[in-house]
């Protein structure tokens, strides 16, 4: 089996530097490293939070021009929006009749919103069986390896989990997926959580330079005045800069930090970093943003590259479960 990589983002809002620095930059890494790649944009999953039918098509095209812009080549890897491929809905169905509901009670996003809501209101069934419709696409096309952030560990421990009992049940049908973990720590957001649309905290990654340094200066820091020394170790302002920087320059910081810098200049650092790492980026983005139906005609080829591997699995699959 060669070795297979697939990764997806869900398309709900605008793409920011949790995406890019999550998904986007080690996906594209492992890429060149791989047999095989898959990227998609995951629209049905983005309608179990999002209700409104422009957000969905705005983060559409914004995400897959994210993608394009952070140099993805998609004459060499697959593109595709999942709602393209049928096939992963169907196969998301046939799951679901092998997962046992005790294993979605466990899942995060679930027992976070249980916790809040004894009867289990607000939960829809999206948000509720979400583990499995990821877990149909990365089945879908066998993946080897799946590259996640720590957050989104224990679906593909699912995943893992759904296709053995598969397999089990039915033979031997789909190759038992890896996670590659992208980052230690989440990418933390302006208020220090995990940078996320849902918790409305993030810097777009796709924007011009005043609303970079905008968002950048809202970063939320303690009280610590000027010439007062910092830990720089649990800090939202180093922990972002870390991931723009050389290892001389963290060190540098670890002393700005030591003497004292204050929080302006602290952040100024930051966003000079992150200006000229995004610059190259924001550019093509900018030009490709001009180029009309550049995304659909890359979707629409990616969606004809992927179909026949998806219709040629789901025979094999209808196969094991006696349906033709």
């Amino acid at each position: 089996m060669k070795n297979r990589i697939l990764t997806g983002i869900t398309t709900s809002g605008t793409p920011h530097l949790g995406n890019y620095f999550g998904a986007i930059k080690p996906s594209l890494e492992l890429a060149k490293k791989s047999s095989d790649s898959f990227f998609f944009l995951a629209d049905y999953h983005s309608i179990i939070k999002v209700n409104n039918p422009q957000e969905v098509t705005s983060s559409i095209e914004n995400i897959a021009l994210a993608w394009l812009s952070s140099g993805l080549d998609t004459k060499n890897s697959y593109f595709y929006k999942q709602s393209d491929i049928r096939e992963i809905l169907e196969l998301s169905w046939v799951l679901h009749c092998v997962t046992a509901k005790g294993l979605m009670n466990r899942a995060h996003a679930y027992k976070a919103l249980k916790e809040n809501n004894s009867d289990d209101k607000g939960v829809n069934m999206g948000l509720f069986s979400y583990p499995i419709l990821m877990s149909a696409d990365i089945l879908m096309f066998n993946s080897t390896h799946v590259p996640v952030g720590p957050d989104q560990l224990q679906h593909l421990e699912m995943t893992r989990d759904i296709a053995l009992r598969f397999n089990h049940i039915f033979g031997d049908t789909f190759e038992i997926p890896e996670a590659v973990i992208n980052n230690d720590d989440p990418i933390p957001g302006i208020d220090g959580r995990k940078m996320s649309k849902s918790y409305n905290n993030v810097i777009p990654l796709l924007c011009d330079e005043k609303t970079l340094k905008k968002s950048i200066m809202k970063i939320v820091t303690n009280s610590l005045e000027p010439g007062v020394p910092k830990d720089h170790t649990n800090c939202n302002v180093f922990s972002l800069y870390m991931n723009f920087a050389s290892d001389q320059e963290i060190e540098e910081f670890k002393d700005d930090y030591a003497n004292g810098i204050s929080w302006g200049d602290a952040k100024n650092k930051l966003f000079d970093k992150a200006n000229e790492t995004l610059l190259p980026i924001r550019e093509k983005y900018f030009d490709l943003r001009e180029q009309k139906d550049l995304v659909n005609d890359h979707l629409s080829d990616g969606a004809k590259k992927v179909r026949p591997l998806a219709r040629e699995f789901i025979e094999v699959i209808r196969s094991k479960i006696g349906i033709s």
